[in-house]
């Protein structure tokens, strides 16, 4: 039995998504595959690529014949090289994380309302900050004051 490494094609017309799977060469391109091992999407960016390494070596190791669409995946993803013996390429490009929708939408609905966020929360923690701040001075001067019978103490 042949096997090939090749893309079953997934998702919309226009939007094509991919699965990288491991099929018996004499079905259909959309047809019945052996095990999936990873997937492609194209049209985001950067585009995704997911695969399973060790199962892509397994299946190279033992004779599957990768495609050539699925050459080109596996060299950016290392695992044709690392079946080749050849040195890593560089890494790839990963997706910004996304921002925190809630706190995007807070921050707006605050600016909208003229309330600047940065202004209400500081205004809570002043109102706490001056009661320790009474009390820093006495422990200054009773630090000043053990340092200085240190001093002392070393001196005679």
């Amino acid at each position: 039995m042949a096997v090939r490494i090749r893309l079953l094609r997934m998702g919309k017309i226009r939007n094509p998504q991919y699965r990288i799977v491991i099929a018996d060469s004499r079905t259909k391109r959309d047809g019945k595959a052996i095990e999936y091992v990873g997937i492609y999407q194209p049209k985001e960016d950067p585009s995704v690529i997911e695969v399973k390494s060790d199962r892509v070596q397994h299946w190279l190791s033992v004779g599957a014949q990768p495609s050539e669409s699925v050459i080109a995946i596996l060299s950016k993803t290392g695992d044709w090289q690392k079946f080749k013996g050849l040195p890593a390429p560089p890494p790839l490009l990963m997706a910004a994380p996304k921002a925190d929708r809630k706190a995007t939408y807070e921050a707006a609905a605050q600016a909208a309302a003229g309330l600047e966020p940065a202004k209400a929360a500081p205004a809570k923690k002043a109102a706490k900050a001056e009661k320790p701040a009474a009390v820093e001075p006495v422990a200054e001067a009773k630090a000043e004051e053990q340092t200085v019978a240190a001093g002392d103490e070393q001196q005679s």
